[in-house]
């Protein structure tokens, strides 16, 4: 009895166990087995130890990153005929080029689709498979490596439309595109000379051409076809393929036995001597046909049949799960009343955009909205006028939410909104009362009448009130009531939730009173030199000295200012005062370090950050203003090419510019060549516990080298021991900054710092 063949065993490399843990699932869940490991070094220990059968390698990562893995694994005599994908957020062309520089098969871009990874993975381990067959195969038969050869190039060629057509079932929904990239994917991959696809008319058995690719292709695809016996253009190899449900094969015009009427002879005439026609079945009955021409006499042999049957079936495929799709999509998963998805639809839709978004992409938020007494406008006007009114409020919604959420009819006059990327429930009280509210509480004209409605809001946000869309859909539904029992206009699904956005909210009303009244300061914390202990610079770091309630601390009012905009017209405010006080230390005779100003993403987003920094360095009505930036790394990546230009102005302007929170965000080390940057500064959470923690150690020895090797200053944070600064003295650090030194101090205490012997 033969042993069953084991599963492929697949080794997931990522440093991220989350990423690791959902690509074990897709993969197990394809019949796979499957490792892990952590890093590169573990990776490469395993692949030695005991090969796979594939590597799902991660880019991004710890010590050694994806390529250098790559390249090591096939510079290994063990390891190099293993397959590599990598796995990746980087979708740009550098990126592919270094990959497939470094030694990578494929590319498989996050988030991960389960169908693209199931399709490259298979597609990956057959070209394995054939490949190991094939070195065998001519190791034994030496003297057919001609042969052979000639066989795996065409082969090779099949297997590239294959891949191709794999990939571009998963992200094409459009009949007519999936006809015309497969055409050209036969023509330009597979070096078919001529590809052509035709459909199918059931009722007249005429085949009319939809697509195709080559040259003199469209002469060919403009010819006659039919499916029926009885009339010439039914008696080729597409009639006889349609009647008989099976490929059709001439692998030598001249000495065919029948005859093909007007394509055979114009094929002939422009050197073709192999044809094949596949049919495309779906439920077994013929939809259409794929025609292939190769000029090589008798081309299509089994091994090319086989894999070119597949491509029939997979076309077949995605044909059926177009059709069913767009049947599903109207007839299932839409309201036919206002054209809005319904609720199994937007819970599909959230359900997707839970499992793509990563943590640090904000959280999801389900939105349910009620018009109520609806049903006294059904009663009173009439059916017709309430359909008319749901059209409306509908319209209305998909102006208010624009691009920023998913829009659902639930029920018969509920709505549903979706919002991800959330970082803070007031963020969604703002929608709601400054965007959708608004919208709703303007009268509707419904037959000649004008109406006034009112509605009630729920709103359930993930992970806390749920983990999946079908929980927080419910949860939402129950807020809603909630709010129709207690007379609000909407509720949290929480209890504290509402209190904490009514406190929010109350905040944000003082801080815009903060910000016209210009209630802020600014306090000092010096960066000193480890060499001699002398101060070279100050972070500005603002403060709300609040009439009501002091001194509040930053981390309580900083995300408001963000999330409402304000801190577009603080950050301005900051840079200006600081220059100021720079010029005023100066008068008094101090001779004060540069200050740094910390910039929010939301102001480096803004077309006029660059005018905004020029007008606070104008304040000082001289070259030596003293300001410098600081800015944090995972900002400057979400928009590197527009980061780059401006940093570049403002460092023209002689604006220092250092990268803050170095290491724990997403930088490139190739954008970091490319920054008009001063100085880095690592992190606090790394410096904590540097002097107990091998790994922090070495992240801040890295960083300290990186940062020398680039020309720029480094600077770490959080210093708060004799023993962390000796360490750092020890490992070459430039600068240091923390409590050690002196905590932030108000303007008045600088003077002092400044005098310190």
């Amino acid at each position: 009895m033969n042993e069953a063949k084991k599963p492929a065993r697949i080794l997931v490399v990522d440093d991220e166990e989350r990423n690791r843990r959902l690509l074990v699932a897709m993969l197990e869940a394809e019949g796979y087995s499957a490792a892990e490991a952590f890093d590169g070094t573990q990776a490469l220990e395993l692949a030695r130890r005991n090969p796979p059968d594939a590597i799902l390698l991660d880019i991004m990562m710890p010590g050694i990153d994806g390529y250098e893995v790559a390249r090591q694994l096939k510079a290994d005599v063990t390891t190099k005929a293993i397959p590599v994908v990598m796995v990746t957020a980087l979708d740009d062309r550098d990126s592919r080029l270094r990959g497939l520089e470094a030694g990578a098969e494929e590319f498989v871009t996050k988030p991960v689709d389960r169908n693209e990874l199931r399709i490259r993975v298979r597609n990956l381990l057959r070209l394995k498979e054939f490949s190991d067959f094939l070195a065998n195969h001519n190791r034994i038969l030496e003297e057919q490596v001609r042969e052979r050869t000639a066989k795996v190039v065409r082969l090779n060629r099949v297997y590239a439309v294959l891949s191709g057509i794999n990939t571009l079932i998963v992200r094409v929904h459009d009949r007519d595109e999936l006809f015309r990239e497969t055409c050209r994917l036969a023509a330009e991959e597979g070096r078919f000379g001529i590809a052509w696809i035709g459909t199918l008319d059931p009722a007249t058995l005429d085949v009319n051409p939809i697509a195709w690719a080559g040259i003199d292709s469209e002469i060919i695809a403009h010819e006659k076809y039919s499916g029926r016996s009885d009339v010439p253009h039914g008696q080729g190899a597409v009639g006889r393929a349609i009647r008989g449900k099976r490929p059709e094969i001439v692998n030598d015009f001249a000495t065919a036995p029948y005859h093909g009427g007007s394509p055979r002879r114009e094929a002939i005439k422009r050197g073709y001597h192999s044809l094949a026609t596949f049919p495309l079945l779906i439920d077994d009955a013929p939809v259409g046909v794929l025609t292939l021409f190769a000029q090589e006499p008798d081309f299509f042999d089994e091994a090319e049949l086989k894999l070119l049957n597949e491509l029939a079936g997979d076309i077949a495929f995605a044909l059926d799960h177009i059709a069913k799709e767009e049947k599903l999509n109207y007839l299932a998963f839409y309201d036919a009343l206002t054209g809005l998805p319904n609720r199994a639809l937007f819970c599909d839709r959230v359900e997707n955009l839970i499992r793509t978004r990563t943590e640090h992409e904000g959280r999801m938020a389900v939105l349910t909205l009620n018009v109520e007494r609806f049903r006294y406008v059904n009663d009173s006007l009439g059916r017709p006028a309430g359909d008319a009114l749901l059209r409306q409020i509908a319209e209305r919604l998909r102006e208010a939410i624009g691009d920023d959420g998913n829009l659902a009819r639930a029920g018969s006059n509920t709505f549903a909104v979706s919002l991800a990327g959330v970082m803070a429930g007031a963020e969604v009280a703002h929608t709601l009362e400054e965007k959708i509210l608004p919208a709703l509480n303007r009268p509707f004209t419904v037959g000649g009448q004008e109406l006034r409605l009112s509605f009630k809001g729920g709103v359930a946000l993930s992970p806390n009130d749920g983990s999946d869309a079908e929980a927080l859909f419910q949860n939402a539904e129950a807020a809603l009531q909630k709010a129709k029992d207690s007379g609000d206009n909407y509720m949290f699904y929480a209890p504290q939730m509402n209190a904490r956005i009514a406190e929010i909210l109350s905040l944000e009303n003082k801080l815009h009173i903060a910000v016209v009244d210009e209630q802020f300061v600014l306090h000092y914390q010096p960066k000193v030199d480890l060499a001699n202990n002398r101060i070279t610079g100050l972070e500005a770091l603002i403060r709300w000295d609040s009439p009501e309630m002091g001194l509040v601390p930053p981390a309580e009012f900083i995300p408001i200012l963000e999330e409402t905009g304000m801190i577009v017209e603080v950050g301005a405010w900051a840079m200006k005062q600081a220059v100021s006080q720079y010029a005023a230390w100066q008068a008094a005779g101090l001779q004060p370090p540069p200050i740094a100003v910390n910039v929010s993403q939301v102001q480096l987003k803004r077309r006029d950050f660059v005018a905004s920094v020029e007008q606070a360095i104008a304040i000082a009505g001289k070259p030596e203003h003293g300001l410098d930036l600081e800015i944090t790394e995972s900002m400057i990546m979400e928009d590197i090419e527009s980061s780059i230009e401006k940093l570049k102005t403002i460092r023209e302007l002689g604006v220092g510019i250092s990268i803050d929170d170095f290491g724990t965000g997403y930088s490139s080390l190739r954008y970091l060549t490319r920054l008009p940057i001063t100085a880095l500064k690592i992190d606090r959470a790394f410096i904590q516990h540097m002097t107990t923690n091998a790994d922090d150690v070495a992240i801040v020895t890295t960083v300290i080298a990186l940062g020398h090797n680039l020309n720029l200053k480094v600077i770490a944070e959080g210093v708060e021991t004799e023993e962390q600064r000796k360490f750092l003295q020890l490992l070459k650090c430039d600068e240091f900054q923390g409590y050690l030194f002196s905590k932030p101090v108000p303007a008045e205490q600088v003077p002092a710092l400044l005098k310190r012997p």
